[in-house]
């Protein structure tokens, strides 16, 4: 007979079977996504000690181990920061707005900070230093300069990113902003107490729960699926099929509209009917109010939210394929789920987390400045952009010069940067210019993309270096698998005096293998 354990007695098992701590929450996270069998009922939770000892057996290789295997024993895991749990990875402000291939906070807070250690031997920045971003993407070295007493300025193309850099450093009257959000929130309410589809979609909930619950019981189903007892691919679509019917019963019931008249938009395209209508309703709710700070803000709330109601699957959501209007079998989740039906309670809830992480960053803020600027880094005249908005920074920029660059560059052919945000870019209308991207991926990856890429890059150097202090510090971060960067920095004047090549373990793709990229420092020749 099995040798069976609590979860209690699973915890001391497994810390003595591989000699360090492994807590009850870590057991029971094997149990909930079914790496080993659950055996009883809540209250009464069992493992069989055979289940650990497999389970171990194969997964045992530390993670550091299995990366250095794959990408070499020059992997600096120092600079995993694994140490972070993702609260601290997406600590304050650098969570208001989702943002594709953005760094880490505690990655330029290494490189920014006064600190030095066996792999960061000398100081390179220092409290009242000028840091620039030429590609500031959405604000990290921004925000993490102000925490650090560093000035900064970004640049980015994109004007969508402008504003999400600039909204997290901006300074806000909070307690207008809140009130603000929850008298927004409440004409939504009015609006919606006119429709059904809030009624309708907790119905649907209500008989999403008893279906998942009978045929998809958690942690069971997602156990032996990972055993193949189930093949999920036709299991997942005879179910799906199923819960269809009563899916489209409801959607008569309640004459919930779905699809738009039109799609020519990634609106028109990407949001049930429903929905948009209250997107709709809530911008120009915003666009009332007089207060330019707050409106700012509850625009990145209302964008935020928009993001999360698109009508796409979950394991869609970085990468959009066809619309979904229906529900679905979600491999992510392992049961039926839906598509949206209402932003309301996403707008509450971004609303309230914007305010909290408001608060956290002002609680830490220093008295230093930030902006960033929309343009293109190959020619724009920073001083001269700057007079435009902040001119005391402009004096410090033309007097003293920027210290150094800290940045992570696009990688060549890897993310089209407006289109992750064409809802926002169809929303609040502000001028694309996707054909000033440097290596977007609708160009590709072939020699002509990389070649233009590498002058990109270098222009960019270049054009910085106008602005830059004669014995500047360059950090640039990128995953150079075409080992493009020696010549980038010789067509921009500068030599490569060291490499830090460092694991990234939190991407926001699907894909889990092993990665590392590489932080280039350059310095003049």
């Amino acid at each position: 007979m099995a040798e069976l354990l609590n979860i209690k007695e699973a915890s001391n098992w497994a810390t003595e079977y591989l000699k360090k701590e492994v807590s009850p929450s870590n057991i029971s996270y094997l149990i909930q996504y079914g790496r080993v069998k659950k055996i009883g009922e809540n209250g009464n939770t069992q493992v069989a000690v055979e289940d650990l000892k497999s389970y171990y057996e194969k997964n045992n290789q530390t993670k550091e181990e299995r990366w250095k295997d794959k990408l070499g024993e020059d992997l600096n895991w120092t600079l995993s920061f694994s140490e972070y749990k993702e609260s601290q990875t997406t600590k304050h402000v650098h969570r208001l707005h989702p943002y594709k291939g953005k760094f880490i906070p505690q990655l330029v807070e290494y490189f920014l900070d006064d600190h030095t250690d066996k792999f960061k031997k000398d100081v390179f920045f220092k409290k009242g230093n000028i840091v620039l971003d030429p590609f500031c993407g959405s604000g990290t070295t921004l925000v993490q300069s102000n925490e650090l007493g560093i000035n900064a300025i970004g640049v980015d193309i994109s004007a969508f990113n402008t504003e999400i850099s600039n909204s997290k450093v901006g300074i806000y009257n909070v307690k207008l902003v809140s009130e603000t959000a929850d008298a927004v929130s409440k004409k939504l309410k009015s609006f919606l107490n006119k429709r059904n589809n809030i009624e309708f979609e907790n119905k649907l909930l209500e008989k999403l729960k008893e279906f998942n619950n009978n045929y998809f019981p958690s942690p069971e189903y997602k156990y032996k699926v990972r055993k193949k007892e189930i093949n999920e691919k036709e299991y997942g679509k005879e179910k799906e099929d199923d819960f269809l019917k009563t899916y489209n019963a409801l959607i008569e019931e309640y004459s919930i509209g779905l699809s738009q008249d039109k799609s020519e938009s990634f609106l028109d395209k990407w949001f049930v009917k429903v929905v948009r209508e209250e997107i709709d309703f809530v911008f120009n709710e915003i666009n009332q109010i007089k207060d330019e700070s707050t409106k700012k803000i509850l625009s990145i709330i209302l964008s935020r939210t928009i993001r999360s109601c698109r009508a796409t699957t979950h394991s869609d959501l970085a990468t959009l394929f066809e619309p979904q209007i229906q529900t679905y079998y979600c491999k992510k989740h392992g049961k039926i789920c839906k598509p949206l039906f209402s932003i309301y309670s996403w707008f509450n809830r971004y609303s309230k987390d914007t305010i909290k992480r408001l608060n956290q960053f002002n609680s830490l803020r220093t008295d230093t400045s930030q902006i960033c600027l929309t343009g293109d880094s190959r020619n724009i005249d920073i001083v001269g952009e700057l007079k435009k908005v902040d001119s005391n920074l402009a004096k410090i920029v033309k007097t003293k010069k920027v210290d150094g660059i800290f940045s992570s560059p696009p990688y060549v052919g890897l993310i089209d940067y407006h289109e992750q945000h064409a809802y926002s870019y169809d929303l609040f209308g502000f001028e694309r210019k996707d054909n000033l991207e440097i290596g977007p991926l609708y160009k590709g990856q072939g020699k002509e993309a990389r070649e233009s890429y590498t002058k990109g890059i270098a222009d960019v150097l270049n054009n910085s270096k106008i602005f830059l202090k004669d014995n500047y510090d360059i950090f640039l971060v990128s995953n150079d698998k075409y080992n493009l960067y020696p010549k980038i920095a010789e067509l921009a004047g500068m030599k490569i005096v060291n490499q830090y090549k460092r694991p990234v373990l939190n991407r926001v793709e699907k894909d889990r293998n092993a990665y590392s990229e590489i932080i280039f420092h350059l310095k003049s020749v």
